[in-house]
Formats: structure tokens, C-alpha cells, sequence
């Protein structure tokens, strides 16, 4: 019988990635904790270089990590991307839609670089003026989630996570734990979340692959079985 035919027919709790873990429960830990510090990697990458544009400002007190953000902010990065990369497949599985686009390892390599590459631009192309530069994030971000997602629940998710973020930040900002340069949109700058809806574009397509990832695995093993 092919691969194909036995997919479906997968129990729900599938996809160890040691022959040894079985628990559906366990899967998601692991899962989670992979998330967890691509999350934290990138936050770090990404945040370096907002600060050495200026783009963002930590006051003096809270600086103390090796790439000179706060302590504080790896950590939620990347508790908000296991969170992400844990509800999108978990979606797809309640919406009955499969998520089947594009699902190689190569492709959300490709997603992660062109995600790199919007935070590169926010942060050191100079443009005539904010609104100039939050509609081009706007178009790279829709063309993000055009290209490596194109579902509903991909969109409407990205869309949630942009509000909720950036909501959150202009509450921190509001407080004082850091400050943008040259706000426009209230507190922050006008095209954060673009990049937030990116990202969790990004953290969504990885989450997937992971999920989907397991599920080969335990399949090749039932077939060696």
C-alpha cells in the first residue's frame, strides 16, 4: 500500500521523533521547546538589528543581555512562537483544511530568509517617509503569506497575532519599558505589524512542517513494523 493511502489513517497521536516517545503530550512538549528556541534565535538576530539602526531604545537599566536588549525579551519571543507554532497546525486540524501547500523543509527555509529580510529592510532602508515604508512591508508581508501560506487560517491568524502584538507593545511602550524612534502610530512605528503578521506567517509554516514532519516519521516506522 503507498505512503499516500496510510496517511490518513494516522492515529491522532503520531509523530515521535525518538522511537521511544509515543505521547501525543510528549510530541507537543518537544515541539513546543524546538519552537521555543527558534523563537529565541531569531528575537536575538532580529532585535540586533533594530537596536543598531536606533530603531528601538531600552532604557540603560534593562539592558543586559549579550546583544544588548532586554533580558526579557528572547524569553517571550520565543514563548509567543512556540505558542504560534503550536496553534497553526492545531487549526488546520479544527478547520478540517489540511495545510498542504508547499510543505518541504526547503520552502519555510526560503519563508524564514524573506522574513530576515522584511526585518532587514524596516530596520536599515531608508525610505521618504513611514507610510512609504509601511506599505512596502504591508505588500512583502501579504506577498509572504501569498507565497509560503495562502490559507484562511493562515491569514486570518497572521492578522490576529499582528493585532494582538502590536497591541502589546504599544502597552509596554506606554509604560516605559522601551521606546520607538520617531513614533507614528501612537507609541510605535506604523509598519510593526507587518513585520509581527510576518512573523507569525513564518513561525506558522514552521510549526506546520514540524507537525507534519512527525506524522512521516511515525508512518516510515509503521511501514518498517
Amino acid at each position: 500500500m503507498a505512503e499516500n493511502d496510510t496517511m490518513p489513517t494516522l492515529p491522532k497521536k503520531c509523530g515521535p521523533y525518538i522511537s521511544s516517545v509515543t505521547s501525543r503530550g510528549m510530541n507537543l512538549v518537544i515541539r513546543g521547546i524546538v519552537l521555543f528556541f527558534i523563537g529565541v534565535f531569531l528575537a536575538l538576530v532580529l532585535n540586533l538589528l533594530q537596536i543598531q539602526r536606533n530603531v528601538t531604545l531600552f532604557p540603560p537599566d534593562v539592558i543586559t543581555s549579550i546583544f544588548s536588549s532586554a533580558w526579557w525579551v528572547p524569553p517571550c519571543c520565543g514563548t509567543a512562537s512556540a505558542v504560534i507554532g503550536l496553534l497553526y497546525p492545531c487549526m488546520d486540524r479544527h478547520l478540517g483544511e489540511p495545510h498542504k501547500f508547499k510543505r518541504e523543509w526547503s520552502s519555510v527555509m526560503r519563508c524564514v530568509a524573506v522574513f530576515v529580510g522584511i526585518n532587514h529592510a524596516s530596520a536599515k532602508v531608508d525610505f521618504a517617509n513611514n507610510m512609504q515604508l509601511s506599505l512596502t512591508l504591508a505588500a512583502l508581508s501579504i506577498g509572504l503569506w501569498w507565497t509560503f501560506d495562502r490559507s484562511r487560517s493562515g491569514f486570518g491568524l497572521g492578522v490576529g497575532i499582528a493585532f494582538l502584538a502590536t497591541l502589546v507593545s504599544q502597552l509596554l511602550v506606554y509604560n516605559g519599558v522601551y521606546q520607538y524612534t520617531s513614533p507614528d502610530f501612537l507609541y510605535v512605528r506604523s509598519w510593526l505589524p507587518c513585520i509581527f503578521f510576518a512573523g507569525g506567517i513564518t513561525m506558522g509554516n514552521i510549526g506546520r512542517q514540524l507537525a507534519m514532519y512527525e506524522c512521516k516519521v511515525i508512518a516510515e516506522k509503521s511501514h518498517e513494523d
